[in-house]
């Protein structure tokens, strides 16, 4: 059919997982609010701490507030809607509301992407160059590179929302995912997507892959200081200063890149397998990042535990216990 005002849908309806019993869906919105309130609870943690801690307002901490704030906005603008389609069995969305909901999932994304890039360069001067790295890696400098970081991802990702609005939308609306997205959508188009798939793909692998050549060869070059180091001892200590922030990275990168690999190497799932795999590189860092914040970084365990003695709840409940000591 030819391109044209032709556009008779007004809502889209997500599916979510197409092969799931309805028996199931109160479970698998029960985990997904489970999901939900955990990463609110974790990155508020840490908010918190940087909030109220002097201590932590340091260049590595601002990367990770950023991160705080893309996995924060991308859960919140996800789950809500996916954990309503199978809590009250309402999955319509809007015609708009969905294209702005899919420009917030890539948008998020492209920025986690590129903050972590930012963080690679944080360790890569850190270790690589460690005499000058109060020079290089200001405060300014970082506040610099995550604002440039929010703003570099807009414009690819706004391309994707401007082309795929347009397309001639007249017959099926049922969105097989959990949410909108670019691949999702326009599958749906009354019209042949190869000349708006193609260049959506390329756009994601750059976006995608130019963060993460830079962070490859950043902890290349980490990796052969670390082998200069003359003790074992020196290299596990190094090594171990960048433990968490690769963690970090893996768990970002490693589950997309596979997704993305997949059908080049003869490794197929079927559409239930293949959302699952999605939503959990997409809300499996969210959750965990504030647990690696918070046990693998010395000085955030040493403010968490500041924190949690004086706070009000142990503090009585530690009275109850001498109180109970004393009585017997």
């Amino acid at each position: 059919m030819p391109e044209g005002n032709v556009t008779s849908v007004k809502n889209f309806v997500i599916v979510g997982f197409p092969g799931l019993h309805s028996n199931y869906y109160g479970l698998v919105s029960a985990v997904m609010l489970f999901v939900y309130v955990c990463i609110l609870l974790g990155n508020g943690i840490f908010l918190t701490l940087f909030v109220r801690e002097q201590k932590l307002h340091k260049p590595m901490y601002y990367i990770i507030i950023n991160l705080v704030a893309c996995d924060v906005l991308f859960s919140t603008t996800t789950l809500p809607k996916i954990i309503a389609r199978y809590w009250f069995n309402d999955g319509v969305i809007s015609f708009l509301g969905c294209f702005i909901q899919m420009y917030f999932v890539h948008y998020f994304a492209s920025v986690n992407a590129f903050i972590l890039a930012v963080m690679a360069f944080d360790r890569y001067v850190a270790v690589c160059n460690p005499l000058r790295y109060t020079n290089i890696v200001k405060d300014s400098t970082i506040m610099i590179l995550c604002f440039a970081s929010w703003l570099i991802a807009k414009p690819c990702v706004l391309m994707l929302a401007i082309r795929a609005y347009p397309l001639p939308y007249c017959a099926a609306n049922k969105i097989v995912q959990c949410y909108c997205d670019h691949v999702a959508i326009t599958k749906l188009a009354c019209t042949d997507r190869t000349p708006y798939g193609f260049p959506a793909f390329v756009s994601a692998m750059v976006v995608l892959l130019m963060p993460l050549a830079f962070i490859l060869f950043s902890y290349f070059a980490i990796m052969m200081a670390v082998l200069q180091i003359s003790t074992a001892q020196g290299r596990l200590k190094t090594l171990s200063t960048c433990s968490s922030q690769l963690i970090i990275i893996a768990l970002f990168f490693l589950p997309r890149c596979f997704n993305y690999m997949a059908p080049y190497v003869g490794i197929s799932f079927n559409a239930d397998m293949q959302i699952l795999t999605i939503m959990l590189y997409s809300l499996l860092p969210p959750m965990i990042n504030p647990l690696i914040y918070c046990l693998r970084t010395k000085e955030v365990k040493e403010v968490l535990a500041k924190n949690l003695a004086r706070s009000t709840f142990l503090q009585v409940m530690k009275k109850r216990v001498d109180v109970s000591v004393i009585c017997n």
